[in-house]
């Protein structure tokens, strides 16, 4: 049976593109940020919305190269990715949900072929097992969406 990985499938779909509970779907929130405002900051020591995006691209992506088994991406490469020096030509906006969609649509192909067993492997570098990974990574989107809404907000 795997009642449990359907579960977690629906609700990184329900999250990303359905109708959460919290509001409006990931994906609806970030189409609607005005790219001109995607470095704007709250303060100094805040992240702008487009720092904000490609970190959640980085873990996202973190996340796939575990459930996919993948042994050339480590820990390293997905931490030296994080909070890095964009360079607002090559890491538009629009490249960047790109990414962040691609990212997501293909963690739920490869989780469709995974059964609940695989919910209680540890991760590679990590001291948790998927199931957490997993749950993880959709609170991480709501967590952060958030702060995009709310830059978005003060900008508009």
């Amino acid at each position: 049976m795997n009642a449990e990985i359907k579960s977690i499938i629906r609700n990184i779909q329900n999250t990303l593109q359905g109708e959460p509970w919290f509001g409006r779907p990931v994906y609806a929130i970030l189409d609607e940020i005005d790219p001109s405002i995607i470095d704007k900051k709250p303060n100094d020591k805040s992240h702008s919305s487009i720092e904000l995006l490609y970190h959640m691209i980085t873990w996202a992506e973190f996340t796939l190269k575990r459930v996919e088994g993948d042994k050339e991406t480590d820990l390293k490469a997905s931490e030296e990715l994080d909070w890095r020096k964009l360079d607002l030509k090559k890491n538009s906006w629009e490249k960047g949900i790109a990414e962040f969609k691609e990212i997501h649509s293909n963690l739920i192909k490869v989780l469709g072929n995974k059964d609940d067993e695989f919910l209680k492997q540890i991760v590679d570098y990590r001291e948790y097992n998927y199931r957490f990974l997993l749950n993880g990574l959709i609170q991480h989107n709501i967590y952060h969406l958030g702060q995009i809404a709310y830059i978005g907000k003060m900008y508009s």
